[in-house]
């Protein structure tokens, strides 16, 4: 059968849905459909496969019900330029009971990694990823608040990349996510200077940890001499590196950090486990359970 695009009022007759309910379906992600000249234009192949996965349920919990494939849902609209619908899509998502953190690493996180590894194989254009980020990071300003813990902080992080080191999402929905198990934390962003991380560890009050992010090799060896740095100027705080390019938590130590992180979680984990060591007489940390043993890197 020839592949027929279709405007989104012939789709929905198709589909035997009101428009609005068709147009719903395209802004939450369930319907695939591209923008053209101010218009939705509907493959007449991606309405087999929204017939199909509504009617086989293909992608189906353990219960029976129908999953919603967030990540791939929001895939399609960052991919469109669709920032209202990619909003969308998150909302529906938190509707569903997700929390802000599953939202991150469960959807955010999936969709960008899937949509970098299409732009590798060649199969997207850089616009379209750039685009993608963009649309992301204004996700990040709207769920970022719901981060934020009442209450005093349990001490200070400072977070960034590593000089040369552009990609800042990491680096962003990281800060949030540690945020959320209650610590104040510094982001500087990315491609941060390594006097300026140094300057940071120095005069930020409180500090317990600094985290430093590196997704690409070619800028592992401006996050060593940042770690080493930052080391020489603060020896008793926290160094962790983290990100794509660190492999597990021995390569993590070789770049002069003293653990990996690969999430916000872990990252707390971290925390949780080590500060109490490396700030002991810090007042803001004596809520904080002491460590069963000695500090473990986490790979």
């Amino acid at each position: 059968m020839t592949d027929t695009e279709l405007t989104l009022h012939e789709a929905a007759a198709l589909l035997g849905v009101h428009y609005m309910t068709a147009y719903r379906y395209v802004r939450l992600g369930l319907l695939v459909a591209t923008k053209t000249g101010g218009s939705w234009h509907v493959a007449t192949s991606d309405i087999d496969e929204f017939r199909r996965v509504s009617s086989t349920g293909a992608a189906a919990d353990h219960g029976g019900r129908r999953r919603a494939q967030w990540d791939e849902r929001l895939e399609s609209r960052l991919l469109a330029g669709d920032a209202r619908g990619a909003w969308g899509v998150i909302e529906a998502a938190l509707a569903s009971g997700m929390e802000p953190d599953q939202i991150y690493l469960q959807v955010i996180s999936p969709a960008l990694a899937t949509i970098g590894q299409r732009w590798e194989q060649g199969e997207i254009d850089v616009s379209l990823e750039h685009r993608a980020s963009g649309i992301v990071m204004r996700l990040i300003g709207r769920l970022g608040p719901r981060f934020v813990r009442r209450g005093r902080t349990r001490g200070a992080v400072v977070l960034g990349a590593a000089p040369g080191e552009r990609h800042v999402i990491p680096v962003a929905m990281l800060a949030d996510l540690v945020r959320g198990y209650g610590w104040d934390v510094s982001d500087l962003g990315g491609d941060v200077p390594e006097s300026s991380f140094v300057h940071a560890a120095l005069t930020t009050p409180d500090v317990v940890a600094v985290g430093v992010s590196v997704t690409t090799d070619e800028c592992l060896d401006t996050a060593m001499a940042t770690l080493a740095a930052i080391r020489a100027a603060a020896p008793d705080v926290l160094l962790v590196a983290g990100g794509a390019a660190v492999r597990d938590g021995v390569h993590a130590v070789l770049l002069g950090a003293d653990a990996v992180a690969a999430d916000g979680r872990s990252f707390a984990a971290l925390l949780d486990g080590m500060s109490a060591v490396a700030r002991p007489s810090s007042a803001d940390m004596s809520d904080m359970s002491e460590p069963e043993a000695s500090p473990v890197i986490d790979g």
